[in-house]
């Protein structure tokens, strides 16, 4: 063989070999890039999460094992904690505590329990609600090692679960020029993996998307320049878009969660411009309802979530704080103006049944039973009929003082019960 042929093929080996190491690399790095992003959404998914009414923020737990009915005086107090602050937040449980908010002063603070009621830690994070209706709003939202929680004055602060330590803080009114709303700012943090969003309605920063663990601005809109209306935000994931649904001061808004643009809005007004009840989803029907008595509408979203239609108007029920759970077809809540506890048809809006008694009250669900805590300070278990609800047992709340705002919680066969500056504690397991 000749030298030249030689060296051609030494060159033409070369040049397979250095084709095959940069396919090599490259297959490489979108295998890094996809291994990184599977660890990402494996982090994210191991994480112990607890936000506000339960895992979808629908009011509906996925308990198993629960009592269908519970003893004359109620189910078995485990422990009670009574010095906390003032405070309307509910506890977020996760398998590393139980965590509350409550103000002295006007200082908010952060609670940690353990299991058995001891306290951990308590930690401020900053001024909260002293003027009408004394106490702190907030249900902290727990992702991993991190809470999470917006102050009644526009503060945001990420916090250690293990010490409470601020991680980082933002100051909405400070920084991006919110404004106050008569009884504060309202709002339980939504989260969707390492975002979190929330609505400090605020001129320059009415909506905001945040990375949740550096606290960096992602985006923040002008939206549709109203304040916020005592609610939080509802995440919706179509096909295509994820959107942000919720409640401002004369509107429900749709939101395009990528870059906070208005997609559009539908108004909803009530005298107070009071709406803290997050909307409903299913199937591309949006429910929304406020209290004073203008009740709910419900709306049909486009495919891709650009626009809304009215399918129908239902003026019954107008729940003020207690929100609804959406079960079979079934919306169940209760009135403010109009009182009663009513169940409506999903489809149609027709007010199938109602009773006077336990409304207003706050409502969450776990299999076919409901779970009420009405203002009077009864809680009950309750089971929807066909024709009727059956109320299967009821006990007074024994504890705290003021208003009972604070909505239930359901976690690892217990039940969550807030009133004033007292958490108490009950097992619901079943025999």
């Amino acid at each position: 063989m000749h030298g030249g042929s030689v060296g051609c093929f030494e060159d033409l080996f070369k040049l397979l070999y250095l084709k095959l190491v940069r396919i090599k690399n490259v297959c490489m790095k979108r295998l890094i890039y996809v291994l990184a992003i599977v660890a990402l959404c494996i982090d994210i998914s191991a994480q112990d999460i607890s936000q506000w009414r339960g895992p979808s923020r629908s009011g509906v737990y996925n308990e198993t094992g629960l009592m269908k009915k519970w003893p004359a005086p109620g189910p078995k107090m485990l422990w009670h904690f009574d010095n906390l602050g003032d405070g309307f937040g509910s506890a977020a449980v996760t398998s590393s505590g139980v965590y509350i908010t409550g103000l002295t002063g006007e200082t908010g603070f952060v609670y940690a329990l353990d299991h058995q009621g001891k306290l951990l830690w308590k930690k401020e994070y900053g001024k909260d609600w002293n003027g009408s209706h004394v106490g702190t709003r907030a249900t902290p939202l727990v992702i991993g090692d991190k809470l999470y929680l917006i102050s009644a004055f526009g503060k945001l602060v990420c916090m250690s679960t293990s010490d409470g330590k601020t991680i980082w803080s933002i100051d909405f009114m400070k920084q991006y020029d919110a404004r106050n709303t008569e009884w504060g700012i309202v709002e339980n943090l939504v989260y969707d993996g390492n975002v979190i969003y929330c609505v400090p309605g605020g001129r320059d920063a009415n909506i905001v998307a945040l990375d949740r663990n550096t606290g960096k601005i992602i985006w923040k809109n002008k939206g549709t320049g109203e304040i916020s209306g005592y609610s939080s935000p509802l995440l919706i994931k179509l096909s295509g878009r994820k959107l942000l649904v919720t409640h401002m001061e004369r509107s429900i808004t749709g939101i395009d969660a990528s870059n906070g643009s208005v997609l559009w809005k539908s108004e909803l007004v009530n005298q107070y411009s009071i709406h803290p009840n997050v909307p409903a989803y299913v199937n591309g029907y949006l429910y929304c309802t406020v209290g004073y008595g203008v009740g709910g509408v419900m709306l049909k979203l486009s495919a891709d979530g650009s626009s809304v239609s009215t399918v129908w108007k239902n003026s019954d029920m107008d729940p003020k704080i207690g929100g609804f759970v959406v079960l079979d077809g079934k919306i169940y809540g209760t009135g403010d103006f109009h009182r009663g506890f009513y169940c409506l048809d999903w489809l149609t809006g027709k007010t199938l049944y109602k009773i006077s008694q336990l409304a207003p009250a706050n409502i969450i669900a776990n299999d076919v039973l409901l779970y009420l805590y009405s203002e009077r300070g009864q809680v009950a278990l309750v089971e929807p009929q066909a024709a009727g609800f059956n109320i299967i047992s009821q006990f007074a709340v024994p504890m705290g003082q003021g208003p009972h705002w604070a909505h239930l919680v359901l976690h690892n066969k217990r039940l969550y019960v807030r009133h004033g500056r007292s958490l108490m504690v009950y097992n619901v397991a079943g025999n």
